[in-house]
């Protein structure tokens, strides 16, 4: 058995619990706040949701869950070109310098670069939702979401590996001959003759560096994308990890049981300017001029989304 002192605070323990219990009925509970439980999920432009709500009061209802972004492909293509920094973008001789590379590396250099573009978004989301208007479905909602600063990504397919490893080692060859280690020995007692040397760089100095022309630096200098010391070519759209958000809704009750919703929202999300779109060598894209192609098409659309438009739909079931 307990001693008389324990049994006496376990008794006390047991009367605070119980009080505690009578105030939140008689003061809460009775008077509808957090009276209702709802787990909801939903689709909108903001991607999947799942969450969990409770009415404050009978005009204030928060919302608290997760929403996530399924990763869905868009495919784009760049052309590989050569470029030389007083001549600039040159493809005329860029098919012999393929053939090159072709016969020191056995490598068939696809002139086409193949990236797949992807959202990459996941965030946390409170929502409050206000509703002025008792036993009106229509609310006005304000909350936030938190997640990850990356919203989407793009990198080159499986595929073009090979073709990126080609233009890593010409480009590495090319920059070789450039400096001053081509004059060292390339083994102890073997080294290239100073006239082979300035033979290759003049070569190299005509035929320019491969890579991606992807559009133009504001001085009109063309950005030329090499592949990373990992062989690919890679880009990650960044915006504010806290993102307020407004928007206004309705609710209606969905069968005669009245545990059914149906919720349709639409708003902004604030993320803090325009997103900063920043490719593997630390270049934002949305600084660059001429941006090409499907990817210009995109570069231009999130530049002029300072705020991210939401629409969606959510269904939710009332527990208790």
């Amino acid at each position: 058995m307990l001693p008389l002192m324990a049994q006496e605070q376990a008794a006390e323990n047991g009367n605070v619990f119980k009080r505690f219990g009578q105030f939140w009925k008689t003061n809460i509970y009775d008077n509808g706040i957090f009276s209702r439980l709802d787990v909801g999920a939903g689709l909108g432009t903001d991607g999947l949701g799942l969450d969990i709500s409770t009415n404050v009061t009978d005009y204030v209802r928060i919302r608290g869950g997760l929403s996530w972004t399924p990763g869905i492909k868009v495919p784009m293509h760049f052309d590989l070109e050569n470029y030389t920094t007083e001549g600039g973008v040159n493809n005329d001789n860029f098919d012999d310098l393929a053939a090159h590379l072709r016969r020191f590396t056995g490598i068939e250099v696809d002139r086409q670069v193949d990236i797949d573009g992807q959202p990459d978004m996941l965030a946390a989301k409170v929502l409050v939702d206000v509703f002025p208007i008792k036993n009106c479905g229509w609310h006005i909602t304000g909350g936030f979401y938190w997640g990850s600063s990356k919203v989407a990504k793009a990198c080159n397919t499986m595929e073009e590996m090979p073709s990126l490893l080609a233009v890593n080692i010409y480009n590495h060859v090319d920059e070789y001959f450039g400096s001053d280690e081509a004059l060292d020995p390339i083994i102890p007692g073997v080294s290239f003759s100073p006239d082979f040397i300035d033979t290759m760089r003049e070569k190299f100095e005509e035929n320019g560096v491969m890579g991606i022309h992807i559009g133009d630096f504001k001085d009109g200098t063309p950005y030329m994308m090499q592949p990373g010391s990992d062989g690919m070519v890679k880009a990650h759209a960044f915006v504010n990890r806290f993102r307020p958000y407004v928007g206004t809704g309705w609710t209606s009750q969905l069968g005669k049981e009245g545990r059914w919703h149906f919720d349709v929202d639409c708003g902004v999300m604030l993320w803090g300017g325009a997103p900063k779109i920043i490719t593997h060598d630390g270049i934002n894209l949305c600084e660059l001029d001429n941006v090409r192609g499907k990817v210009g098409d995109y570069v231009d659309i999130v530049k002029s989304l300072k705020v991210y438009p939401t629409v969606s739909v959510r269904f939710s079931y009332t527990i208790f």
